[in-house]
């Protein structure tokens, strides 16, 4: 599998994404581990969460996993975000759903999931939405310090906008490890909106989340998109998915897609997307479908 430098961390280029974890009928600890195996099984060793994921219960059930094997978390990198504030589970009381990337909540936030993970230190850290009301100064100096004391090896975003990125970096002294975006076949704006262009100049990998728009792709697209990614897919031994991946990694931005599924069976299959070859052409005929159109 190949590995993505994100400065201080590495990354596996495919991501095993758990916000689905507690959506899962069994989320017992031997469950969560044979995922986990799976994943490692093809070389995925980064696995992606958010404290908000299962009403703020994934990180625990994978913390769950982590104290029955713990042998797992030195072949593991580990993301989680922060700052979204919704109110279930233990911020029930929440009037409103917000975000709030003050400083006593990042902190409060990572020593909650270092707690719920049963880890010591998170691999890269996320904000995981862009907030309004965010004083760049008091987040950037946040994650500096965290990172300064070794809880955080890495700092990065989620969703955020090419000029949310520099304000908040203009406050930093650790750079910006990713951005972590919405791009797939099915949401390919970034590609033409300046979002992926800023971090191709920037030299800043890109993480995608839902790669297969959240599994609605096959459903929602055209009807020639669906066959065409199948005739693809079945030529190469695989299926749609895998051939809708591929596309995203055959973009020079260095993109790591971030796919989560339940499923032993399709988590054995992830890695699938790196035996479908994407040249240019291909990539521009898929492009055409998606858009409902030739490009101009």
């Amino acid at each position: 599998m190949e590995r993505v430098s994100l400065g201080p961390i590495n990354l596996s280029r495919l991501v095993y994404g758990m916000w689905r974890l507690g959506d899962d009928a069994d989320t017992s600890p031997a469950h969560v581990q044979a995922k986990i195996e799976a994943c490692l099984n093809q070389g995925i060793t980064t696995f992606d969460q958010a404290d908000i994921y299962g009403g703020y219960t994934a990180e625990a059930i994978l913390g769950a996993a982590l104290r029955a094997a713990p042998a797992l978390r030195d072949q593991m990198e580990i993301v989680t975000k922060c700052d979204i504030v919704a109110p279930v589970g233990r911020h029930a009381a929440a009037r409103v759903k917000y975000y709030d990337s003050s400083a006593a909540h990042i902190t409060a936030s990572v020593e909650a999931s270092l707690r719920d993970m049963a880890i010591d230190v998170i691999d890269l850290l996320l904000i995981h939405r862009p907030d309004p009301l965010m004083d760049h100064h008091e987040t950037g100096a946040a994650l500096d310090a965290l990172v300064a004391s070794g809880k955080v090896r890495a700092v990065g975003v989620s969703n955020f906008r090419p000029w949310d990125v520099r304000l908040l970096q203009s406050a930093m002294h650790t750079r910006l490890a990713t951005n972590q975006i919405e791009l797939s076949l099915a949401a390919h704006d970034g590609f033409t909106n300046g979002d992926v262009a800023f971090h191709q100049e920037q030299g800043t990998p890109i993480m995608a989340w839902s790669p297969l728009a959240g599994g609605r792709l096959l459903a929602e697209a055209d009807a020639s998109l669906r066959i065409r990614l199948a005739e693809i897919g079945t030529a190469h031994g695989t299926d749609w998915s895998a051939v809708a991946v591929a596309w995203l990694l055959r973009h020079p931005a260095r993109i790591l897609p971030v796919l989560g599924t339940n499923s032993l069976t399709r988590i054995a299959g992830i890695s699938d997307a790196l035996k479908v070859p994407m040249d240019r052409v291909t990539w521009f005929e898929l492009y055409s479908l998606a858009l409902g159109r030739e490009v101009a």
